[in-house]
């Protein structure tokens, strides 16, 4: 039996973490042969052959601009799904992800306008519909014809998309569809339904869980239950590999830790997303040091691998916290265009693993911590002085409302709630996090096994 051509594209470095470091190249590569189309070099992909001992025919590809039309469509039409999303829920904070202070004078009379036709289509469903198959009239025809000829060529079977929201993947996407050629992909996060970022078009959607697949169903009715599958998510499904946990005294003495202390875990998030982590870092850091010294734990402290800034710098030195760094390899081209290294998986593990709380704004990390039944705290307090950002809109995003219990994480209301784990027994600390996981994420033990199985012929 011949075997079958499988395309992944993979348009940034998250997705070789979440896809190509799993399992599902292990299962697929028996009967398949694997392309990967992508804008990252292919130095991007050498761990991923060594790791499946597998060939791996590769191919640059450059990105086009979407034509202004195109953008102009789609994101009067995404304004339109925010609109209809908010509608839908009754929650406004689904509005905070459009971006309403573009930086040219042009963008910002785009945006005016994108604004205004969006606010008068939202009313009639239908009409969001037409606008964004619109958008894929002015895509190039010759630059589909271009896609078409190098899939041919390469007879590719079936493509797997590696997440949703790069609109730049549509004229590929088109490409397949004038061939026959099934299109599968991943919502990235649980956090995007609501935010109306579904930027591809294909046949299959891969979804975390049940219950996003009855978001789906809400926020695209067009869309037919049957090509909306709900597989897990193969970021979760390493946690299972306990091979990959090191000892605690190994741990310790590879990022100079105290292995007769407790460590805690500081996770940041980018800039945008959370600009004052430093402060509430260092409020962290204050708190803890009015532990008594013997019974004092010690602060790991993990930047956002697309967090560059120096923010953290001097409460890291004042403190003496450890700073332990993602393994990732960093670009100067962006931060689309950097990508994790294979140790990094093993590394988050291990903070996960060895930690006895993860403190941030409203992360995921409660999942991984959560895994390994440690808790998370999230933090949920403000200054004067915040500008324009606050935890009491945080909190109230969508994704959020799938939390039922409140004791899925603890809740830093004030600073001094920091130290809190750690002046009680911690056993009667009481969280559970897994009801929301397990709400969140259906399945964490053989995601990548149901993900080859459907993208076998």
């Amino acid at each position: 039996m011949t075997n079958k051509n499988i395309l992944f594209i993979v348009p940034d470095g998250v997705g070789i973490k979440n896809y190509l470091y799993s399992d599902v190249l292990t299962y697929l590569k028996q009967k398949s042969n694997i392309f990967i189309w992508s804008p990252l070099p292919i130095e991007a992909f050498a761990e991923v052959k060594n790791i499946h001992k597998i060939k791996l025919e590769y191919l640059k590809i450059i990105l086009d601009i979407e034509p202004t039309l195109s953008r102009f469509l789609r994101e009067t039409a995404i304004f339109a799904r925010l609109k209809n999303n908010v509608k839908l829920t009754n929650n406004p904070t689904i509005l905070t992800n459009w971006n309403y202070n573009p930086q040219s004078l042009k963008l910002f009379i785009l945006n005016k306008l994108m604004q205004y036709t969006g606010t008068i289509i939202y009313k009639n469903y239908s009409l969001i519909g037409v606008l964004e198959n619109w958008s894929k009239k002015f895509w190039s025809k010759k630059l589909i014809s271009a896609y078409k000829k190098k899939l041919s060529q390469a007879k590719i079977d079936k493509i797997f998309i590696t997440h949703q929201r790069v609109a730049s993947l549509m004229p590929i996407c088109i490409a397949a569809k004038e061939l026959g050629i099934e299109v599968i992909t991943v919502i990235y996060s649980w956090d995007n339904l609501p935010k109306a970022r579904l930027n591809v078009m294909a046949d299959k959607y891969l979804v975390w869980s049940d219950y996003m697949k009855e978001e789906m169903k809400l926020y695209y009715p067009e869309i037919a239950a049957d090509k909306i599958i709900v597989t897990g998510t193969p970021q979760f499904e390493f946690y299972a590999k306990k091979e990959n946990i090191i000892s605690r005294a190994d741990f310790a003495k590879e990022y100079q830790l105290d292995s007769s202390k407790k460590w805690i875990c500081f996770s940041g998030d980018d800039e945008l997303t959370s600009p004052y982590d430093s402060v509430y870092l260092n409020d962290l850091a204050v708190e803890v040091n009015k532990i008594e010294a013997p019974k004092r734990p010690q602060i790991i402290f993990r930047r956002c691998p697309v967090d560059f800034t120096d923010r953290y710098d001097q409460i890291i030195k004042n403190y003496n916290i450890i700073e332990i760094k993602p393994d990732w390899y960093v670009s100067n081209n962006g931060w689309a265009s950097n990508f994790p290294k294979y140790k990094d998986v093993s590394l988050l593990m291990n903070i996960a693993y060895h930690s006895k709380i993860v403190f941030n704004i409203g992360s995921t990390m409660a999942f991984d911590f959560g895994t390994y039944n440690n808790p998370c705290g999230y933090i949920n307090y403000n200054y004067e002085h915040f500008k324009n950002w606050s935890t009491n809109t945080i909190y109230k995003f969508q994704h959020f409302k799938s939390m039922d219990n409140q004791n899925s994480v603890f809740w830093i209301n004030k600073k001094e709630d920091f130290i809190k784990y750690f002046l009680f027994e911690e056993n009667n600390c009481y969280f559970d996090i897994n009801n929301w996981k397990n709400k969140i994420i259906s399945n964490s033990i053989n995601t990548s096994e149901i993900i080859s199985k459907i993208m076998k012929i």
